[in-house]
């Protein structure tokens, strides 16, 4: 007994058949369907022929005027008329023939209405049974088979499903289950719908094939039919007046000289896109363009692998880019292809702040917003610690950088040290907390300012770290004010809130 494969094939999805699915995800009835539309649209020009020579002979025993009659039967267009060549020399060329030269015969007399009847319709008559017949044929057969193979396709998916369904419990009941849902019989059983699922598309297939190739003889016949129908009805009018004669001769002779194949040939051309074309080439993305491609604002500042900081792995390697729109995205890769680039991390650089290079490292410091307003306004900010490959390459991602946040200021890696010993004095005599540079934040103006008494007897003091002193302190010995002061009390501080 042959080994069987482990792994079963599935159904997938795309528009031609692979040896490998099991169930392929193709309808087999979209050919059998245009084909019936095809044998639908002859036989209405065929049942056009019957109305159009039938009236012609009820009309033989009327009045001359009673013949516009006849036009009437021809003078709609062909139902699915977009199957025939429209040009001239083809179907719907024959029909406009008939139409212009039937106005022509309105005194035609009524001699020839039971040769008509007897000899002509019956041909039409047979010729739309033949196509009836071909219709129901193909309905059954065809079609019929192509539901019977979906059918198939089917009972050997749920039979699939039921193998998954017990194969993945099998190690969990500990191999203990019953006779019928053992997996190897459940999987000798989806080989055994396989092979009749197989059989069964493999008749349908050859059975759509041979009926395929028919089809340009069958029309060959039926064209055929429309000849001998027509040269026929010439026949039975031939005791009108020459007149007459001329033009239903012109009539056939139209029908004559359409080529057995120039139908099928421009139906070939007309539906090549929805008929199969083996020699058509395969898409390439590579050949392909679209609008604002290789617009300005879709090329990157600057791209490649940086190291970045985590706080459980160390440094992971991610793909980043520095956009026009001055973001910093963060990819896992720079692949397009194998699943949607979607930033996993997205910092807009006038937001953030830019650490100073150190070597190979430097920091940036911003809140994500990659998850949209809503998230992004309940974000925390962090500080985010790269790795270039180099010092150099450091040095051109931090310019790169800085450059799109717009100029902000850096600050330092490290932790930072009192900016003056001097102390910022506020109207209400308060303490201020220190300052710190932030954001494009100026040192405090401390030259030309004052020393206290307490920081020339101590060392260096950080701001705020000091005793107030009162604003208006008398000096001893002249009743006057310190030195340096004016008459007006200053806070020590030579900006406007807002400017530091």
């Amino acid at each position: 007994m042959a080994t069987h494969q482990q792994n079963l094939p599935t159904r997938s999805t795309g528009n031609t058949m692979d040896d490998d699915d099991a169930v392929p995800d193709i309808d087999p009835t979209d050919t059998s369907g245009l084909l019936q539309e095809r044998l639908q649209a002859y036989k209405h020009a065929c049942r056009y022929l019957e109305a159009y020579i039938s009236a012609t002979e009820k009309v033989q025993k009327a009045h001359a005027k009673e013949y516009e009659k006849v036009l009437k039967t021809v003078s709609d267009p062909l139902k699915e008329g977009h199957h025939f060549d429209q040009s001239l020399g083809g179907i719907a060329g024959l029909f406009e023939n008939i139409r212009s030269n039937t106005q022509g015969i309105a005194n035609s007399h009524l001699e020839a209405e039971k040769t008509i009847k007897g000899s002509v319709l019956p041909i039409l008559e047979r010729l739309h049974a033949e196509i009836k017949n071909k219709s129901k044929e193909l309905e059954k057969g065809a079609i019929k088979g192509s539901k019977e193979v979906d059918k198939s396709r089917n009972v050997t998916q749920k039979y699939i499903e039921l193998l998954g369904q017990h194969t993945a419990t099998f190690a969990s009941s500990g191999g203990k289950v019953d006779p019928s849902t053992d997996p190897y019989v459940l999987q000798r059983g989806v080989n055994h719908r396989l092979n009749k699922q197989v059989l069964e598309e493999n008749n349908n297939r050859h059975d759509l094939i041979e009926i395929q190739n028919s089809f340009a003889a069958f029309e060959a016949h039926v064209i055929q039919i429309f000849q001998q129908a027509l040269q026929t009805f010439l026949q039975c009018v031939g005791g009108q007046l020459e007149r007459q004669k001329a033009m239903y001769s012109d009539i056939v002779s139209n029908a004559q000289k359409i080529p057995l194949d120039f139908e099928f040939k421009g139906f070939v051309h007309r539906n090549n896109q929805l008929l199969v074309d083996p020699s058509a080439p395969k898409r390439d993305i590579s050949h392909i363009s679209f609008p604002n491609q290789n617009h300005p604002s879709t090329q990157p500042l600057i791209a490649g692998t940086l190291e970045r900081k985590s706080r459980l792995k160390g440094y992971n390697t991610d793909y980043y880019v520095v956009t026009r729109s001055k973001f910093l995205h963060e990819f896992k890769d720079d692949d397009d292809i194998r699943k949607d680039p979607t930033p996993e991390l997205s910092l807009y650089l006038p937001d953030c702040s830019i650490g100073a290079v150190s070597g190979d490292r430097f920091n940036v410091k911003g809140k994500d917003a990659s998850k949209g307003k809503v998230g992004g306004a309940f974000a925390m900010s962090h500080e985010l610690s790269f790795k270039a490959h180099s010092p150099a390459d450091a040095e051109r991602w931090y310019n790169v950088i800085k450059e799109a946040a717009g100029g902000s200021a850096t600050y330092s890696n490290e932790p930072m040290s009192p900016t003056s010993p001097v102390e910022s004095r506020n109207v209400s005599g308060q303490q201020q907390p220190p300052q710190y540079q932030e954001k494009g934040v100026t040192p405090v103006q401390t030259q030309g300012l004052p020393q206290d008494q307490g920081a020339s007897s101590g060392g260096p003091m950080s701001v705020g770290a000091q005793t107030q002193q009162p604003y208006n302190t008398p000096v001893s010995g002249g009743g006057g004010q310190s030195a340096g002061i004016g008459s007006t009390p200053t806070s020590g501080v030579d900006r406007k809130p807002g400017q530091y």
